[in-house]
């Protein structure tokens, strides 16, 4: 007898929102208790915190704040702990880190039907995302975001991961959380390169989905720069609508295929943070990602010289350096060996995007490695005297 193959297809449907506020944990901001009410409010949900310690050192009253508000409501929400953690790429390359989150899922018996709540940057919500996907292989995860680029970005997504093997983001898994809350409190305690940073993804997604969005990031530059909230919260909300869209209405929100216009400046990105062991932002390693490549954009003829221009001023008056952390031949080739290696962590055929216009995605699949030789030096004599 000759079994034939059993085949099966199924689909998950996922729901998450993102939520804007501020002041969440103040007893009279009802959005919080609220939510955990909607999941289940007919016995206390178990929470456990775990907390950047960046954030907990310029907001020394969160922790209070967080346990008053969970006695106020005793009855939706039961309070385990808060966990207080090193924030900044470097808790990514720790496994103390997640060995601790995990530690205290299971010593507060935090369960599938119980929630980890992250208040942090994009690296803590990295990892802490990946260590609650894998503890009872998944428990529910809220994620609030504290500095622009999480809140816009990286903590809207469904991604979730540590760096290993001297490999960014080489351990993850695709995990959407319950829900984000963006709090704007938090932003006003960043440093101002905390502030720039999170602009370039914004850049990012507008200079490959829409020229008026980028007009509007240009027309509000040295208002972004002196740290006006009005716009910020524009350029947050559009720049997470157009995240949460792609990653919706793009058909790939788990990444299979070979386009990765989100990763638009990532190659180098990926590859200059390693270079400087992390001392840069992953914010401004983007903005000199895309720095270089619109500048082989150029160089190729996909975009006008005037353009480029345009795009540089843009986000050198907003306050990001745009000169490369490379000077020897050494050093240039590192970088460009971060095409491949960027190949090789998303899989299949090599994709690099780049644009054709303002706010118009061109995927190559070849890199002339000549000519993003020219494309650094052109780069860096321009900025590096500046």
């Amino acid at each position: 007898m000759q079994l034939q193959p059993i085949k099966q297809s199924f689909q998950v449907q996922y729901d998450y929102q993102l939520y804007f506020t501020s002041g969440l944990f103040t007893l009279e901001n009802p959005l919080f208790v609220n939510l955990i009410a909607a999941y289940k409010d007919f016995e206390p949900v178990k929470l456990l915190f775990v907390l950047d310690d960046g954030v907990k050192k310029h907001h020394p009253a969160l922790v209070n704040q967080i346990q008053d508000y969970c006695k106020e409501h005793k009855q939706i929400i039961k309070y385990t702990n808060t966990l207080v953690l090193p924030g900044g790429e470097q808790v990514k390359n720790s496994d103390e880190a997640i060995e601790s989150v995990l530690k205290g899922v299971n010593e507060n018996k935090i369960c599938r039907h119980s929630f980890v709540v992250v208040i942090g940057g994009g690296a803590v919500i990295d990892m802490v995302g990946y260590a609650a996907a894998i503890a009872h292989r998944g428990v529910k995860l809220i994620r609030i975001p504290t500095t622009v680029l999480s809140q816009n970005d990286s903590a809207v997504g469904v991604k979730n991961s540590v760096n290993a093997f001297k490999k960014k983001n080489f351990l993850g898994t695709f995990a959407p959380p319950f829900a984000i809350i963006n709090d704007s409190n938090f932003l006003e305690t960043l440093e101002q390169r905390d502030w720039i940073s999170g602009i370039s993804e914004a850049i990012k997604v507008a200079l490959i989905k829409d020229k008026t969005f980028f007009k509007y990031i240009a027309d509000n530059a040295t208002t972004l720069k002196n740290r006006e909230m009005e716009p910020m919260q524009y350029v947050i909300y559009k720049c997470a609508e157009m995240h949460m869209h792609h990653i919706a209405q793009g058909g790939d929100p788990f990444e299979s295929g070979s386009s990765r216009p989100l990763d638009f400046g990532h190659w180098a990105a990926h590859k200059m943070e390693y270079m400087t062991n992390y001392e840069l932002r992953h914010g401004e390693a983007v903005a000199k990602g895309i720095a270089l490549d619109v500048t082989y954009a150029q160089l190729t003829g996909l975009i006008s010289e005037e353009d480029l221009q345009h795009i540089l001023d843009v986000m050198n008056t907003i306050g990001f350096d745009l000169s490369l952390p490379v000077e020897s031949p050494v050093e240039v080739q590192s970088l460009l060996d971060g095409i491949e290696e960027f190949r090789e962590h998303l899989g299949g055929q090599l994709t690099i995007t780049l644009i054709s216009d303002l706010g118009v995605k061109h995927d190559v699949h070849t890199i002339d490695m000549e000519l993003m030789s020219q494309a650094i030096t052109k780069l860096n004599h321009q900025f590096a005297l500046n």
